[in-house]
């Protein structure tokens, strides 16, 4: 994958880490199966053979007389209660304020304000996540606001690697991620996975399960390789490349997790390990 040049002309934007930030709201989620309970089976009950009736004897016949006259007390009857009309759940709320929030609250509350987008976050997490079980980035579909520095290079022995400083700008969104509750974060995925289905329909196969496609771009980022640092880099007068070929031959969606350095991209495996074990116990 290319890199940004110096001079911000890169259209490939910083989003990975902050990808993620939403991405664990479903990681590992397909590993979850509601028990089903058997259905209640009627065991007929033998009847106990009825007793036969015992001899009885024969009654004088009654002396008739004049009949007594009886008086009955009305009855009161109960007012009917009214029948109440079940409840009708209410409406998922799934305005990009109420999404905001509810992620915000997750984590430091300001700092994640900042970097997350208030526009269409539903289906920015559906397109995202689509790309990247593909390997690749939808740039107009980011979720987080990009870092505030741009990439930065340093030439050493006529060649050129990249800053360590370019690095420690993904280390706030990091933060914001490794703060994220996992069973909040589950709670949240099952609460709008409907709403996440029926987005991803208007833009996948209605027949594929999200869950799978959710699954495909985690592990994809769990398998991009660590690698020592520094890393060296060229430009082609446009961006700047990998030197290592390996490297360049990477995924788009790994070479960006390349970008966040190897300690950022320690603590965001970690996470997503992290998640996966707890739903698996």
């Amino acid at each position: 994958m290319s890199e940004e040049m110096a001079d911000k002309k890169s259209l490939v934007p910083h989003i990975i880490a902050v990808v993620l930030i939403v991405l664990v709201i479903i990681a590992g989620f397909f590993w979850l199966q509601e028990s089903s309970q058997p259905e209640p089976v009627n065991v007929p009950v033998a009847q106990s053979p009825e007793p036969a009736p015992e001899p009885t004897l024969a009654e004088p016949e009654p002396i008739e007389t004049e009949p007594q006259p009886t008086f009955e007390e009305p009855v009161t009857q109960p007012d009917p209660q009214p029948i109440e009309e079940p409840l009708e759940p209410e409406p998922l709320d799934t305005s990009d304020g109420t999404l905001k929030t509810l992620v915000l609250e997750m984590t430091d509350y300001e700092t994640a304000a900042a970097l997350l987008v208030n526009d269409d976050l539903l289906r920015r997490f559906v397109v995202q996540t689509t790309n990247m079980a593909n390997g690749t980035l939808a740039p107009r579909f980011r979720l987080m606001n990009p870092p505030e520095h741009s990439f930065r290079v340093y030439q050493q022995a006529d060649k050129e690697w990249i800053d360590a400083a370019s690095y420690k700008r993904y280390t706030p969104y990091v933060d914001v991620l490794e703060g994220l509750d996992n069973e909040k974060l589950i709670d949240l995925y099952r609460t709008y996975k409907p709403a996440i289905r029926e987005v991803y329909a208007e833009i996948g196969d209605p027949d594929d399960n999200f869950d799978y496609v959710l699954v495909d771009a985690i592990n994809h980022l769990l398998d991009t390789p660590e690698v020592p640092v520094p890393v060296e880099v060229y430009t082609d007068s446009v961006m700047y490349k990998y030197r290592n070929e390996r490297l360049e031959n990477l995924s788009a969606v790994q070479k960006q997790l390349l970008r966040t350095g190897p300690e950022n991209m320690r603590r965001i495996k970690a996470k997503l390990r992290e998640l996966k074990a707890i739903i698996q116990q």
